[in-house]
């Protein structure tokens, strides 16, 4: 069950076993991994999984993968879903026509609707002895029944305990008679490019697959919707619809990502595989047994990359950093101190690369800590103190201010409607609710209309949108790059915000 995406191509990344063979006879590695713990809320569940605290030890390449897959096997499983749909019938518009009533006996009180089951295959990792099991957000959402089948043979129904679209991540829970076998979590952050690396999982049903690969890349974003938390480590271990919510391991047998996306044209393996690394997987489930939903904290900002243009202009040579944008009145960072025009270069004491790094770094942040931002600001490196506020609460709060101040409700573009359009993933708003006489309804616009863009700034997502509409200041003219949603024609229209 893992996704796809036919619009990439990709070259089999296949290494065959008798150039392992040679390599494993040939050489040993040393690898020094250690279990790091995850920032955040202390959870009030404490999860019991192995800590990975082993000294550097030499690593027996010629039965590595062996040793791994039979430490490891045990504690994934196999999970199969069902899901229940609602469809309108494919009769209902010829419900009333009087020649298929009479050639093709359509009943005049024929049901409108008509319910059916679909049923999708994943994979999972035990986490804990309590049957806390990891898995992919979209291996169970929208499951009416999930069944959970052990190595061991034995089969048990599973609960969901919370799920987390952002990261498509999910915990489900089982009661399993006894003590269950879990793996032991790796530090992501520690992961080399080139290191060896082992996929588990149940491809297309196959149960305990094993593979074998390389990590090819690391920090990968905008594979999947821009507006999630992305920073996937990238392998061409083979990885196959399936395999989704299984490990990614390394040669230690500790979990470094959990498989979740595939760039293929053929649907199946090319040699391009994405893995959610573990220590955000980690951070995620924690928050999920503990509180069944995420908390992430808010910086108050819209930030960019920045470009050769944009880092030339700050006086920079480099590239590397976050670029202010924009600050919500009366936010975080604006009360710090922080402004328009600062590119944010550390954070924590961390270098931050991009807008990327530094959205999740803030988001994986504890609400109401005070954090160390480091920014440029005028050629001049300065630091300031911010408090953490709460992505949740703000969301709220700047979501009832946007409809004060443009007279709408809005919500992100659907894949349908950005296929219709020839929009990018999650590129623009679309707008659900409108008092006709907001501002947006004096400009002309209608229910299901698209807003693109705002003063020359690109709408990549939902949040993005309510956060740079807030910083625009009353009575100001505001350029709004409009799609319509009955021609598909986009143009600028002139919006008074209140």
């Amino acid at each position: 069950m893992v996704k796809r995406f036919p619009n990439y191509l990709a070259c089999s990344g296949l290494v065959s076993m008798l150039l392992i063979a040679c390599l494993f006879t040939a050489c040993n590695k040393q690898n020094d991994q250690t279990q790091k713990s995850t920032d955040g809320p202390v959870s009030p569940l404490s999860i019991d999984v192995q800590t990975a605290t082993k000294a550097a030890t030499s690593v027996d390449l010629s039965t590595a993968i062996v040793r791994v897959a039979q430490q490891t096997i045990p504690a994934v499983v196999h999970i199969e879903v069902t899901q229940r749909q609602e469809v309108a019938s494919p009769l209902l518009p010829f419900e009333d026509d009087p020649f298929f009533q009479r050639f093709f006996g359509i009943p005049k009180d024929m049901p409108k609707k008509f319910r059916r089951e679909l049923k999708g295959l994943g994979t999972g990792m035990i986490m804990d002895s309590r049957g806390h099991i990891l898995t992919n957000n979209h291996v169970v959402a929208g499951a009416t029944k999930i069944q959970v089948l052990l190595a061991s043979g034995e089969q048990y129904p599973a609960k969901v305990v919370g799920t987390d679209q952002k990261t498509d991540l999910a915990v489900i829970r089982i009661s399993a008679k006894g003590s269950l076998p879990s793996v032991t979590f790796g530090d992501s952050d520690k992961v080399q490019v080139g290191e060896w690396v082992v996929a588990i999982g149940h491809p297309r049903g196959l149960d305990q697959t094993v593979t074998q690969g390389i990590i090819s890349a690391k920090h990968r974003t905008g594979i999947t919707d821009p507006s999630t938390y992305q920073d996937f480590l990238q392998t061409d271990a083979a990885i196959n619809p399936g395999n989704s919510g299984g490990p990614l391991l390394n040669l230690q047998g500790e979990v470094i990502g959990v498989n979740a996306v595939i760039v293929s044209a053929s649907g199946g393996y090319e040699g391009i595989g994405f893995a959610i690394p573990s220590n955000m997987a980690l951070y995620i489930a924690r928050q999920l047994i503990g509180h069944g939903k995420i908390q992430r904290g808010w910086l108050g900002v819209s930030i960019q990359d920045l470009t050769p243009e944009l880092a030339k202009s700050s006086g920079r040579e480099s590239t590397k950093g976050a670029l202010i944008a924009e600050l919500v009145k009366g936010g975080p960072a604006e009360k710090a101190g922080l402004k328009k025009g600062d590119v944010v270069i550390a954070y924590q004491g961390k270098e931050i690369k991009d807008a990327t790094t530094l959205r999740n770094e803030v988001a994986a942040s504890t609400i109401g800590q005070e954090a160390k931002v480091g920014v440029l600001r005028n050629g001049k490196k300065e630091e300031f103190t911010v408090k953490i506020g709460n992505l949740g609460d703000a969301a709220k709060m700047l979501s009832a201010s946007v409809k004060e101040r443009l007279g709408g409700e809005f919500r992100s573009v659907t894949t349908k409607e950005a296929e219709k359009y020839g929009l990018n993933s999650g590129q623009g708003v679309a707008i659900v609710q409108m008092d006709p006489k907001g501002p947006l309804g004096q400009a002309g616009f209608e229910v299901g209309d698209i807003i693109l863009g705002i003063n020359g700034q690109s709408i990549d997502n939902l949040e993005g949108f309510i956060s740079l509409v807030n910083t625009l200041k009353a009575g100001q003219k505001t350029a709004a790059l409009a799609l319509d949603h009955r021609s598909g024609n986009s143009g600028y229209v002139e919006v008074v915000v209140r």
